[in-house]
């Protein structure tokens, strides 16, 4: 063994045979595979939120063509017109009753009673004879349609 003099240098250590460089590795090692774990579950949970986003999405856009379908589609329409009883005694009254769709203005001729678009209402008549009244409804871009009905008066 062969001593170094007072003002040597000590000899330089070899950086491989330092505990702290491969701490240092494996500790870089572990948060890097855990920031993959955690960027890969959080990409597999956007994903996943996502993908039901969407499906809800779809199910409200079929609910809510089902109900538009349901309640008379885009299209103007009189869905329904009718007087209950339709054949009255002289002195009585009968209701009419009616429903639209997608209108902008409802008429009725002779102007019994205030109308406007509704899904359902009914207002009562006391014809003094036997009248046709006719239900005349228009959209906002102007397409009209109209129908009519008898009550009779006995």
């Amino acid at each position: 063994m062969a001593l170094l003099p007072d003002n040597a240098p000590p000899p330089q250590k070899s950086p491989f045979k330092n505990p702290y460089l491969y701490t240092a590795i494996i500790l870089v090692g572990v948060a890097a595979y855990i920031a993959f774990i955690f960027f890969t579950r959080h990409e597999s949970n956007r994903a996943f939120e996502r993908r039901n986003a969407e499906k809800a999405a779809a199910r409200r856009r079929a609910d809510d063509q089902a109900a538009i379908d349901q309640l008379g589609g885009s299209d103007l329409a009189i869905r329904s017109f009718y007087a209950t009883p339709a054949t009255v005694s002289r002195g009585e009254s009968t209701q009419l009753c009616y429903d639209v769709a997608n209108a902008k203005t409802v008429t009725l001729d002779p102007p019994v009673a205030d109308v406007w678009p509704s899904h359902y209402r009914c207002f009562d008549v006391a014809p003094k004879k036997t009248s046709t009244y006719k239900l005349s409804i228009a959209d906002a871009s102007g397409k009209s349609t109209s129908q009519s009905i008898e009550v009779r008066v006995q």
